[in-house]
């Protein structure tokens, strides 16, 4: 489904993957989207924090996965036929990003995309980049280099030569 150009002036506007959450939609940044998977189980890090999964082996390369139902704080639902893991680039790295579904691919002007309202200090919304409306939906873009906390990429790091080493002697 796509958002028409409103005029001339409009830069070319910016895809997004629509992912779903629940009765949520969050769009990740197409560029940032390498590769679409159904689920598939992944090996616990020992240690990491409460949405990082594990990791799975994708042709050769250690991939850390992260459950964006927990890692948003919302309860935890059973992956069933739809739920999928989007591989995408995380500050140069390739995460996996679990979700219940996949929806569309939107385009998205500039002008379309409103500023995340101030929520207060309880709600993090340091990820998102911003909101835009499609038909009566509201969809919240993801800023995905945000998604996961530096803190947690540093123990991941640190964690994975670890779970390799693991993994190869098992």
């Amino acid at each position: 489904m796509s958002q028409p150009s409103t005029g001339a002036a409009d830069a070319t506007p910016t895809q997004y993957l629509i992912v779903g959450l629940g009765p949520e939609e969050y769009g990740l940044d197409i560029l940032a989207v390498r590769e679409i998977r159904g689920w598939t189980p992944v090996t616990r890090i020992p240690q990491a924090p409460h949405y990082v999964l594990g990791v799975l082996n994708l042709r050769g390369a250690i991939v850390p996965v992260l459950d964006l139902r927990l890692r948003f704080g919302l309860p935890s639902e059973e992956y069933t036929h739809t739920t999928v893991t989007v591989i995408v680039t995380v500050a140069g790295r390739l995460f996996g990003v679990v979700v219940d579904a996949v929806s569309d691919v939107l385009d998205v002007n500039a002008g379309a995309v409103r500023p995340v309202p101030d929520m207060g200090t309880s709600v993090d919304t340091e990820y998102l980049k911003g909101l835009t409306s499609v038909a009566q939906r509201m969809v919240l873009l993801l800023d995905v280099d945000k998604l996961l906390q530096p803190q947690d990429a540093q123990m991941l790091e640190a964690a994975l030569p670890a779970a390799i080493d693991e993994k190869a002697v098992a």
